[in-house]
């Protein structure tokens, strides 16, 4: 803060009056706009854990001192310690997770830190989104995470089934479609998988292609794989008897009437797998998110 203040008064002793005045307006509306750090301490022989609410995305650190990884299968926890002993100055890190969210630290060394884990999942439900700071990602388009993320979630909890005949079933696995959705140039496929058996069954991937519907005439060319942008949650397993939802973001397109969109669910290690048909006529009933009774602002 000392070093800013001289700065400020070396640029306003050499700035005109009204120059002096522009460079006091800027700092202020710059300052309105700042991003309050969270202060956190760090040691050298204990490891200091933050729990994130999404996938983490990208980690900045300050300095040398301090050395920073995901924990290993799981992409939301960030560990973080020092690198060398009682480092002095204070040092920084920066993280972006998935849902767009931007988190500064400031960081202390301290041999006996109180705290060694945070958690700040609930520090996201506390917070508005009017609060809140969204990183805009490429694959996104001009659709902000936070928003992304809260459509997906709302079309999860609400539940609806607005597609009545696309579904698969065989070996005891029902594999069915719930919903199609559009905002803003992104489809939202809404899934459901039923275990009407006692047998596990653990999903390996989900695919969406476009093929030709004459299969036979199937070529690798005359397909072409689409990768969901985002889901609601992991793929994992579905146990016995119960059932299991999720909401897939991908990018708009359309297909022509000789194409097919097929979506495959496939069986870690078994051969229950699943498949879904869509033709063009299904993708066009899609439902406009701006007719549903969404909390969004």
């Amino acid at each position: 803060m000392k070093n800013i203040l001289i700065a400020l008064v070396l640029i306003l002793g050499y700035a005109t009056p009204f120059q002096a005045q522009q460079t006091v307006q800027n700092i202020t509306k710059l300052d309105l706009g700042k991003i309050e750090p969270y202060k956190i301490e760090v040691t050298y022989s204990k490891t200091s854990h933050l729990i994130f609410p999404a996938t983490i995305r990208y980690v900045d650190l300050g300095s040398d001192y301090l050395v920073a990884a995901k924990a290993e299968d799981a992409e939301n926890v960030l560990r973080v310690k020092a690198a060398i002993r009682n480092f002095k100055e204070e040092t920084n890190f920066s993280v972006i997770t998935e849902d767009g969210r931007f988190y500064n630290f400031n960081v202390f060394y301290n041999s006996c830190p109180i705290n060694l884990n945070y958690n700040l999942l609930e520090m996201q439900k506390r917070m508005s989104r009017e609060n809140t700071n969204d990183v805009l990602f490429e694959e996104l388009g001009k659709n902000s995470p936070s928003l992304t993320g809260e459509l997906i979630e709302t079309i999860y909890k609400k539940d609806k089934q607005i597609i009545k005949n696309i579904r698969a079933k065989s070996f005891g696995i029902q594999f069915l479609l719930k919903g199609i959705y559009i905002h803003n140039d992104k489809f939202y496929f809404h899934t459901e998988v039923r275990n009407l058996t006692d047998l596990p069954f653990r999903i390996d991937f989900i695919t969406f292609k476009v093929v030709d519907k004459k299969l036979a005439k199937r070529t690798v060319i005359q397909e072409r794989n689409l990768i969901p942008l985002r889901t609601y949650k992991p793929l994992d397993e579905i146990k016995g008897n119960t059932v299991e939802r999720n909401v897939f973001l991908l990018d708009l397109f359309t297909i022509t009437d000789d194409k097919v969109l097929l979506i495959e669910i496939f069986e870690k290690n078994g051969s229950r797998n699943q498949i879904l048909k869509l033709e063009n006529s299904d993708l066009l009933k899609a439902k406009l998110i701006k007719d549903m009774k969404l909390k969004i602002n």
